[in-house]
């Protein structure tokens, strides 16, 4: 049975801290960009977008489906950006990683590798998951290339998945990482991270 609680994960890049209502003005300012977007199921158009994204996101906490991170830069503490546990299953052993977006000026860099390595780490060594998920539009070449990248897994399609807030009816591409795969995993992330 997964024992899921807040907890602060620490990088060299970025933070992972759990998500608050002090955070609003920061998420906001991170994720006003419409091309954060894109492929979302909501979007950040005004500083109300951002409130209600933490309300929802810290509803969603308290009733145990999710565990929301915002995501710091380490050198200089701002906000970049946000991911979160989802699609929790306790008593399997398994949850999704998700709902990642950052602002794009830390695009194309090693923080989103970062991020995915510290919450995998924590999924595997310190919640025992056997098993997380990851999925994205089937759009989103990139997303799925970065993720094939990581170690994902690729499962397949879930088509006409979900219903987007342009009334875009997406297929969803999932993939996963399992215990038995996660030393090799986390060693190949090490090489992405540190070459070592």
């Amino acid at each position: 049975m997964l024992q899921i609680a807040p907890v602060t994960l620490e990088g060299k890049l970025v933070r992972l801290e759990p998500m608050g209502s002090h955070h609003i003005e920061g998420l906001w300012e991170a994720g006003r960009f419409e091309q954060i977007w894109t492929y979302m199921s909501i979007d950040m158009a005004k500083p109300e977008d951002a409130r209600d994204f933490v309300e929802q996101a810290l509803k969603n906490e308290r009733e145990g489906t999710e565990l929301p991170f915002v995501i710091v830069n380490q050198e200089n503490g701002e906000i970049i950006g946000s991911t979160r546990f989802l699609t929790i299953s306790r008593r399997d052993r398994g949850l999704e990683i998700g709902f990642t977006w950052l602002t794009p000026s830390v695009w194309k860099m090693s923080i989103n590798t970062e991020c995915k390595w510290l919450l995998l780490r924590h999924c595997f060594e310190t919640l025992g998951c056997i098993r997380v998920q990851l999925k994205t539009d089937s759009r989103n070449l990139n997303s799925q290339r970065a993720i094939k990248r990581i170690g994902g897994i690729y499962e397949g399609v879930l088509r006409n998945h979900m219903v987007l807030r342009d009334g875009y009816i997406r297929d969803s591409v999932y993939f996963s990482i399992v215990d038995r795969e996660w030393p090799s995993v986390n060693e190949k992330l090490q090489l992405l991270l540190f070459g070592e």
